[in-house]
């Protein structure tokens, strides 16, 4: 049979939606992957119901995975879709407003029934009630033609109608012209011990593309064709993944061991997950009773010598606040991996949000300032995790980083790094005797490196080496408790310049726009590719904007104020209620404007480009 024709564009943005036992994550995981083979520039979001198992039909059981790609830049997950795939009302109406009017909506319709009307709680059948006469609308059966492809199997009604994804996901490989052969290898090989499951699968991953082929409801398919990336070798990765080996690329540069302790939570489960499957590059993973424990066995580990490393969201770094105090008195290294949430308490945890940043920032009893950085995209968080454990070792003090759950999730193609491009990692354990007192030698814990103020770093058990840990103020030398009002003026001080003297690793800022203009946009974390899209469209229309983005929040970059000030206006956009934008009035006195979003959603770029538009305008 011939082909049909192809319409070519540069770029589409494609939704996968249903419950959450419809495999929707699975569908667009595996649309993602063959995207990456057909070399096209993409941005993910996936968006997971809070529920374990939530109501079957209902709109908060609801999970959905977005996906853009294109021959273009990709930097966002897409303000509107082009072909969004319900596979039940719920999924219609969560998700019907991303649509892009004149879009597609591609509905399973043995779903459109009175019963998950009623769940989803629709007053009418939008088929038919007018309301999606502004998209084209294709219904197909799939739940009946899973069946009746399946009717001659020997699985059961649940198993088959679980397939249904694998049609849908036939059908949409074929819609874009993507390539087929990386599904039928995952499904080869993740099913190759259940064999009826792996050739239902493939039956009907194969139906779906046959049905696109031939049916009337389709006069064409769409292409795309290849981005033009940067020259090097490439894989898609998630932004947890990044995280993880980054990470990995610490301990292997420095020649330390990693450990990684953690008690689950969402969204930051998937970093132990990660990390346990590194063993073999000497990574120690262990999931504690809770996240006090896991706090506690990281500080014991780096005590011993290695990087250690705890993981958690939002309501653990509350738990961990306390014992993030001591390591800051001890005042060796330690990294704490952040994957923020929304909040606050249990607040919606699935959902991504940038709203502790403050909590990194003061969320300790006395003056107690440490090293806070935030990685900007999924690539990022390999660098960003690389950077934040050379610096704790550096300076030997903890180190916040931030990410969230659009970044832990989101995935996009990744240039993989050579190893010798990576900062030179140095590590110098104490060995020998560093002070005299009365005539004698004797070893100074507190003594410190002149150029970044970090106190040595001695290995139990090292003779001659012993002294004093623990929560009570130091004496500023020999590291004896001291309650004099003095040292103790002394010694806060000093741990504060420290933090400070990071500002030696910072790069200098990079404007991505005009570098002179009528609005500068300062933005963190992982706002970046929402805020380059709309300074793009910003100019393209004809107005000076800029952007700068922050990868060290504490210490802010030295550079900052200098930039400012070539701009007229300034706008700091953030999904919380103004956090950093605080931080900055406060630091540099500058009208400093805030832009907030706090829906559990990343920014569109074309709210962003509306709020910028207002500003120049």
């Amino acid at each position: 049979m011939p082909k049909k024709p192809v319409e070519m564009r540069s770029e589409a943005t494609v939704l996968f939606a249903g419950d959450s036992g419809d495999g929707m994550q699975l569908t667009g995981t595996q649309f993602t992957l063959a995207t990456a083979h057909a070399m096209n520039d993409l941005a993910t979001l996936p968006d997971f119901p809070a529920e374990i198992r939530a109501p079957i039909g209902t709109t908060y059981g609801v999970s959905g995975f977005q996906l853009k790609f294109g021959s273009t830049d990709v930097r966002t997950p897409g303000d509107e879709v082009d072909l969004l795939v319900a596979m039940n009302p719920a999924a219609l109406k969560v998700n019907l407003d991303r649509v892009r009017i004149g879009g597609t909506i591609l509905v399973n319709v043995n779903t459109f029934d009175k019963r998950n009307f009623a769940l989803a709680h629709m007053d009418s059948n939008p088929l038919e009630d007018g309301s999606l006469d502004r998209f084209r609308v294709i219904q197909i059966e799939l739940t009946r033609m899973t069946r009746e492809a399946l009717a001659d199997t020997d699985l059961n009604q649940k198993e088959i109608d679980r397939s249904k994804n694998m049609f849908a996901l036939g059908l949409a490989l074929w819609m874009y012209s993507r390539p087929v052969q990386p599904a039928i290898d995952w499904i080869t090989t993740k099913f190759a011990d259940k064999p009826k499951i792996r050739d239902a699968n493939l039956q009907l991953l194969k139906k779906g593309i046959h049905f696109g082929e031939t049916t009337d409801t389709f006069a064409h398919r769409i292409e795309i064709e290849p981005a033009t990336l940067k020259k090097g070798k490439y894989r898609v990765i998630q932004g947890i993944q990044a995280l993880a080996m980054g990470i990995v690329a610490a301990g292997q540069k420095s020649g330390l061991g990693i450990f990684y302790g953690s008690y689950p939570i969402t969204p930051a489960s998937d970093l132990l997950h990660a990390l346990s499957r590194y063993k073999n590059y000497g990574v120690m993973t262990m999931q504690t009773e809770d996240e006090i424990a896991a706090i506690g066995a990281a500080i014991g580990a780096s005590f011993g010598g290695g990087i250690g490393i705890t993981g958690t969201s939002g309501p653990g770094l509350a738990l961990k606040s306390e014992a993030l105090g001591l390591a800051l008195m001890l005042e060796i290294p330690l990294v704490i991996v952040h994957v923020m949430r929304g909040g606050p308490s249990t607040g919606l945890p699935t959902k991504t949000e940038q709203s502790d940043l403050m909590q990194a920032m003061f969320g300790r009893n006395g003056d107690a300032p440490i090293p806070v950085l935030a990685a900007s995209t999924a690539g990022d968080c390999f660098e960003t995790a690389y950077e934040a454990c050379r610096i704790a070792v550096k300076y030997m003090t903890p180190v916040i980083l931030l990410a969230d759950g659009f970044l832990a999730n989101g995935a996009e193609p990744w240039l993989i790094p050579n190893a010798d491009s990576l900062r030179d990692f140095h590590v110098e354990f104490a060995t020998s005797l560093n002070g005299e007192r009365d005539g004698e030698k004797v070893f100074l814990p507190y003594k410190r490196d002149q150029k970044t103020l970090a106190r040595p770093w001695a290995l139990p058990g090292t003779p001659g080496l012993a002294h004093r840990v623990g929560g009570l103020e130091k004496d500023a030398e020999d590291g004896s408790v001291s309650y004099d009002g003095l040292n103790h003026q002394l010694m806060t001080d000093l741990r504060a310049e420290k933090v400070q003297r990071v500002n030696q690793e910072v790069e200098a800022l990079k404007v991505y726009g005009d570098t002179v203009g009528d609005v500068l946009i300062v933005g963190w974390g992982s706002t970046r590719g929402s805020i380059e899209s709309a300074v793009t469209r910003v100019r393209n229309a004809g107005h000076t904007v800029g952007t700068v983005h922050l990868r060290f929040l504490n210490p802010l970059p030295t550079d900052l104020a200098e930039i400012a000030g070539r701009y007229k206006k300034l706008l700091v956009p953030e999904l919380n209620n103004g956090q950093l934008v605080s931080l900055l009035r406060a630091e540099y006195l500058l009208p400093f404007e805030g832009f907030s979003q706090v829906t559990g959603q990343p920014f569109r770029a074309s709210d962003l480009e509306e709020k910028i538009l207002g500003m120049v305008e």
